[in-house]
């Protein structure tokens, strides 16, 4: 495929393969095996599978493959593969780069989910995980040794919007040999190239922007094709942790508009931020596309954009922020993101629920606290439908 498109080109061509009917839309190959013409073919095959062979659809398959190869190109790395979800892409990364004994250093501000595979998970099995606050390089220099074998962050926090910077978390890592690992989801592929601004491997669960309606979980890891192929690919697959074909499908399809609809809700987020920061019911607004954001010429160096949620807090704690909620007429309550339904989640009754009341504490999720994940509805609608809630409240 020609390398010097545009990202709206790639979204809808790179890694297109076609059947001999010459399909116009990506096939769905539903299928869990393969076919060999002789049984010297299938020997030759499971000794050294070649670019368009694929065996098992675990191990891969040419709608899963279309889909690797888009958002590999989109993302800038030289391959990816597919997951059933977005923590399978997280925990796939993870567990197959460190063994016992092993270091991770992370930023302490992580989906919940997240930390339960730090601290459980990777516990559980003798490796040892420091936290830090992931705005701060000096706690990140003082936790990374020449021992640490990895780093992991999100480039973005979950409920709270903590931004990580990237390029210097990356320098600090690499001087001490550890391979950087980002959880890319909340910047999104299209205001975030976090493998050029150093990462090593970028996790995306494509559950949320890239599939863009609610429809199925699914997840990607990109990176080089040495750590996809020889370290991630033979952890996935005897595990099982494989993206389906039909979700492949889907969020190929995703991806075709995903550029579209990441700068509009980008661009409704700004507008929506505006207008909380104007409330008299709003405590504070956390959005870094507002420039009094403490990080907003770091987000803008980094994504060029605030990105797609805002996060506020209602004043008046839980019982005020349930009555916003419960007057939505056009925001919906869930806990998915990146829809084209605009979504408001209470972060501390769902997502970080279970959250020991320190750590909640720590990371600034309050009872008032609503994370809001802005969809493709007008604008103004918007607007009128959170103040005449937050009036309720």
């Amino acid at each position: 495929m020609t390398k010097d498109w545009k990202t709206r080109t790639q979204l809808v061509h790179e890694g297109s393969r076609r059947s001999q009917y010459g399909e116009m839309a990506e096939a769905i190959f539903l299928t869990q095996g393969f076919v060999y013409p002789s049984a010297e073919a299938a020997e030759a095959r499971f000794l050294k599978a070649g670019e368009d062979e694929f065996i098992y659809a675990r191990y891969g398959n040419p709608t899963t493959r279309m889909f690797e190869e888009r958002i590999a190109a989109l993302e800038g790395t030289e391959d990816a593969f597919a997951t059933a979800s977005g923590m399978a892409a997280v925990s796939g990364a993870l567990m197959s780069v460190v063994r016992a004994g092993d270091q991770v250093v992370s930023s302490r501000a992580l989906f919940g989910s997240c930390l339960y595979v730090l601290e459980e998970v990777l516990g559980k099995f003798g490796v040892h995980v420091t936290f830090v606050d992931g705005a701060d390089l000096n706690q990140w220099r003082a936790a990374v040794t020449p021992g640490t074998k990895a780093v992991f962050f999100e480039s973005m926090s979950n409920p709270t919007l903590e931004l990580v910077d990237i390029r210097a978390v990356s320098e600090i890592a690499h001087a001490a040999g550890a391979i950087v690992i980002c959880d890319n989801v909340f910047a999104t592929p299209i205001f975030s190239r976090a493998v050029e601004q150093g990462a090593d491997v970028v996790v995306y669960s494509s559950t949320k922007h890239i599939d863009g309606q609610g429809r199925a979980l699914g997840g990607v890891v990109c990176g080089s094709r040495e750590f996809v192929r020889k370290t991630l690919e033979p952890y996935m697959k005897h595990t099982g942790g494989s993206m389906s074909p039909f979700t492949a499908w889907l969020h190929l399809n995703g991806l075709a508009t995903l550029d579209l609809r990441c700068r509009a809700m980008a661009d409704t987020a700004l507008q929506v931020a505006r207008a909380l920061e104007a409330h008299p019911k709003v405590t504070r607004v956390i959005y870094p596309g507002l420039p009094g954001h403490p990080q907003h010429t770091l987000a803008m160096a980094q994504m060029g954009s605030g990105g797609t949620l805002v996060t506020f807090e209602v004043k008046g704690g839980k019982e005020a922020a349930f009555r916003f909620l419960d007057a939505l007429e056009i925001a919906k309550i869930s806990n998915n993101l990146g829809d084209a339904r605009t979504i408001a989640t209470h972060p501390a009754t769902t997502t970080h629920q279970r959250l020991p009341q320190n750590q909640k504490d720590a990371l600034g999720i309050t009872p008032g606290l609503i994370r809001l994940s802005l969809g493709l509805e007008d604008a103004g609608d918007l607007i009128a439908d959170l103040t005449g809630a937050l009036s309720a409240a």
